[in-house]
Formats: structure tokens, C-alpha cells, sequence
């Protein structure tokens, strides 16, 4: 029996002749259970009558030149948790395995592994049966060279002429900006990573311009996209304001930036525009506390300094007691703040709406952890995807446009009175989005750029 079975080290290259994927390098994971292979712009259809489902792949780990257009019957769409604890709904294929001399059907999950160190995962479903692995071998059934790669995709390899694009943020490693950046190039343009903190400007009636570490001049660029976090807004804000006095495209204006990161400013924008939010009161070291908390109903009440973000400075007052004591220990730091209503048949949830050139591309609902009453990601939030209502895609549009942003991550709850307008974020992240939905909301950033050329 054991003769039959192929042996196979902790890494091995493989091959999908069925997708068209001559060869591809896979993790052997006999810990996870589902297989899954990277995937981009992942979209269902049907085909004679069958549900199939089609998406591209960059075959070759760091190389997203290199794509491959594919399609596969569509056997399920299940909840899959990574070994991060993440939960998100995946497409399930089924195609033909092929590595070393054998071949045999698997069933695989289609996802987003650009944070990962392989494009494929082989689970233990797939090797049930077939395959004994030794840890501590690698490549035992053979590896390509280099040159052989480049020979196999050569057909896949194209050569596209696009735009120069810069994106201007503070951490090339984080997983919204990877994701701009090799959208951007998947899509054919030239993409420059640009630290904000090694960027300088030159102020000049007849020539202004802005320089990069080492002297180099920044001034050629067509189109740039401002990803920038609260704690550089200003300097970042200028930044792009001087490269909107050079002419150059910018996704997010210096001014739609600035007025959104005043919580207190685009609340009384979105409030002008006719779009509801739970009530709400704003003072500077109130002395009337009483009158305050009664302003919105009384406890339990949210207390937000307005400097707070990604859920920081954000207090539950359970108790008219507990919202005197955290009112008082705000008014000690001689801080702006905002009380405002709790809505406590939102149950530790809200919906996040992701609305590009005036259309919500995707959307997914975060829900807290288990005693938290703040949904975002970064504290632990979870995420899946939800159906917005149209009422709920109009406020988002509505918010957006109100704020001038092109680019918007929309917070809205759910009220017995409604759908209400929680905050508008200028900078949103893709993490959560893209996990939780398959989208590629990174190339919708894209195609908004495209868009205003006219590409």
C-alpha cells in the first residue's frame, strides 16, 4: 500500500493542467484541512446550464506581471477560519491535481493570498489516501530553474504601457498599500511607493516643486493616491495639496482629507446634506454634564474624543455615574468631545460600506468581540458579507459625496429608526473587505484613476 503513495516534502511544485497552470509551488499542510490557491477578481457565471466560477492568478510568488486567466466548475461556497482566526466565505472548485507522475481530482478554495508565503496551499483533504509527507524534505519531486518558469509563462507574460502612479503613505508593508501597489501594476501602470515622511516641497510661484530622499524630484507623476494616517494628516494633507498645484490627478483631494479626519466638522457636512445620525452633543469641558448626557437620552452613551480613531477614544458609558466620571476625566485633558446616543439594538454591529468614484463596490457587516461594544477589525472585530439595503447604499453615495471624497469607507448602523451614519473614512482599510467578500477593491481604486483618463 504504501508503495502507491507519493511522497512529498513540506514544499513541492505542482501543476492544474485543467486551469491552465503548467506549474505552481505549493505549501504541504497536512494541518489544514481545505486546500486553496491565490486568486484575483473572482466572479461566479454560469456555464450550459452549471454554476462556474472564473479568476486570475499570479502563478509565480512575487511576480504579478505574470497572470492566468481560469475557470472551473463551482462545487460550493462555504465559511472558511484561517489560522489567524479569520473567517471569510470562499468559492470551492474542483480541477485535477497533477504533481510528479501522478494525477487525481481535489476539491480547493479560491482566495486572496498575497500576505502569504505561497500561491498554494495543499491540505489534507487533497492528500488523503495518496500521499505520505516527510517535513523535512523539500522538492522531492523536482524543482524548475529560473529560466524554465520564465519559458513556461511566456505566453502569460504582457508587456502593458499605463500610467505613472504614485501612492503616498507611511508603510509599504501594510496590506491596503501591497494590495494598491500590485493592483496598480496587475493593471499595466507604473507604481511608486512615496514614505510621506521622505517627501519635502519646494514653495515657488513659477516652479514648485516636491523632492524625494536623495534630491529626487517628484514631479512627473499622473495620478497620486493619499493613504494617509491621523497622526500625519496635516503634513500629509500638504503634501497632496502640493501635488494637486502641480496638476497632478489626486483620488482623495487635501480637502476632503482634512474636513473628514474633524469628526465634529463632517457630522454637521453629512447632517447638512440631509443624512441621519444618532443624536449627538459636542462641548469643551462642559460644565453642564447633566444637561449633556440628557441631550441624548441619557445612559447608557457614547463618549468620543475627537481626536480618537480606528475605535481609540471611544468609551461605552454604561451609567449616568460612569458617563459624569468619563465627561470629568475628558474635561482634566482639556479635550473636544462628543456624546452621543447608544444604539443598543445595533448589538456590537455595524456596516461597512466601501464607495469608490460614487459607487458602493463592496460592503461587509463587523460585529465586535464578545463584550466589546466597538466593531472595527483593528480591535478584533470580525467581519462577513452582508446585503445593504438601497436605503443603505443611498446614505452611503449620499456621505461620500457630501464629504467630496472619491474614495470612502462608510460606517452606517442599524436603528428602530433606521439606518444611521456612524463616520466617514477617507484612508479605509482592505484588509477586512477584500478577506471577507473576494473583491478586488484594490483594482476599483484602480480603474477610478483609469476612469478620469479616460483608459
Amino acid at each position: 500500500m504504501l508503495q502507491n503513495k507519493v511522497i512529498l516534502g513540506s514544499e513541492e511544485w505542482c501543476s492544474f493542467p485543467e486551469l491552465g497552470i503548467p506549474t505552481i509551488k505549493a505549501r504541504v499542510d497536512s494541518g489544514a484541512k481545505t486546500s486553496a490557491m491565490h486568486a484575483l477578481n473572482i466572479a461566479p457565471f454560469i456555464k450550459n446550464d452549471a454554476n462556474w466560477v472564473k479568476f486570475d492568478i499570479n502563478p509565480i510568488q512575487n511576480n504579478i506581471k505574470t497572470i492566468i486567466h481560469c475557470e472551473a466548475p463551482l462545487v460550493d461556497k462555504r465559511i472558511v477560519k484561517s489560522s489567524s482566526g479569520f473567517r471569510e466565505h470562499r468559492y470551492v472548485i474542483q480541477t485535477s491535481l497533477k504533481i510528479g507522475d501522478a494525477k487525481w481530482p481535489i476539491e480547493m478554495t479560491l482566495t486572496n493570498r498575497d500576505s502569504m508565503g505561497f500561491r498554494m496551499l495543499l491540505g489534507r483533504e487533497a492528500m488523503s489516501g495518496r500521499v505520505l509527507v516527510d517535513p523535512e524534505q523539500k522538492y522531492l519531486l523536482g524543482q524548475p530553474t529560473a529560466e524554465s518558469l520564465k519559458e513556461l509563462y511566456q505566453n502569460s507574460e504582457k508587456v502593458k504601457t499605463g500610467l505613472r502612479i504614485g501612492l503616498l503613505a507611511s508603510n509599504p508593508e501594510l496590506y491596503s498599500n501591497k494590495r494598491i501597489m500590485e493592483a496598480g501594476e496587475m493593471r499595466g501602470h507604473e507604481m511608486h511607493f512615496l514614505n510621506i515622511k521622505e517627501c519635502y516641497m519646494k514653495l515657488d510661484a513659477k516652479k514648485p516643486e516636491i523632492h524625494y530622499r536623495g534630491g529626487k524630484i517628484l514631479n512627473e507623476f499622473d495620478a497620486i493616491i493619499p493613504r494617509i494616517r491621523p497622526s500625519i494628516t496635516f503634513y500629509g494633507c500638504a503634501l497632496t495639496r502640493q501635488f494637486e498645484a502641480l496638476k497632478v490627478f489626486v483620488l482623495n483631494s487635501a480637502t476632503a482629507i482634512t474636513q473628514s479626519r474633524d469628526k465634529l466638522y463632517s457630522l454637521q457636512l453629512l447632517l447638512n446634506s440631509g443624512i441621519d445620525i444618532p443624536t449627538t452633543g459636542f462641548a469643551n469641558s462642559p460644565l453642564d454634564t447633566d444637561n449633556l448626557i440628557k441631550m441624548v437620552g441619557g445612559s447608557p452613551l457614547i463618549v468620543k474624543l475627537l481626536e480618537g480613531t480606528q475605535g481609540k477614544g471611544v468609551v461605552l458609558a454604561e451609567t449616568k455615574k460612569a458617563a459624569e466620571s468619563v465627561i470629568n476625566a475628558f474635561k482634566s485633558l482639556n479635550a473636544n468631545i462628543l456624546v452621543q446616543e447608544f444604539i443598543k439594538e445595533a448589538n456590537g454591529k455595524d456596516i461597512r460600506c466601501f464607495v469608490i468614484d460614487g459607487k458602493v463596490v463592496a460592503a461587509i457587516q463587523r460585529e465586535a468581540m464578545p463584550g466589546e461594544f466597538r466593531a472595527n477589525i483593528h480591535l478584533g472585530g470580525t467581519a462577513s458579507v452582508i446585503k445593504v439595503t438601497p436605503e443603505e447604499k443611498k446614505i452611503a453615495i449620499k456621505a461620500a459625496k457630501a464629504m467630496d471624497l472619491k474614495v470612502a469607507g462608510v460606517d452606517i448602523i442599524r436603528s428602530s429608526k433606521g439606518p444611521l451614519l456612524l463616520e466617514v473614512n477617507s484612508s479605509p482599510g482592505l484588509e477586512g473587505i477584500e478577506g471577507a467578500t473576494n473583491k478586488d477593491v484594490a483594482g476599483e481604486m484602480i480603474r477610478a484613476i483609469e476612469k478620469n483618463f479616460k483608459l
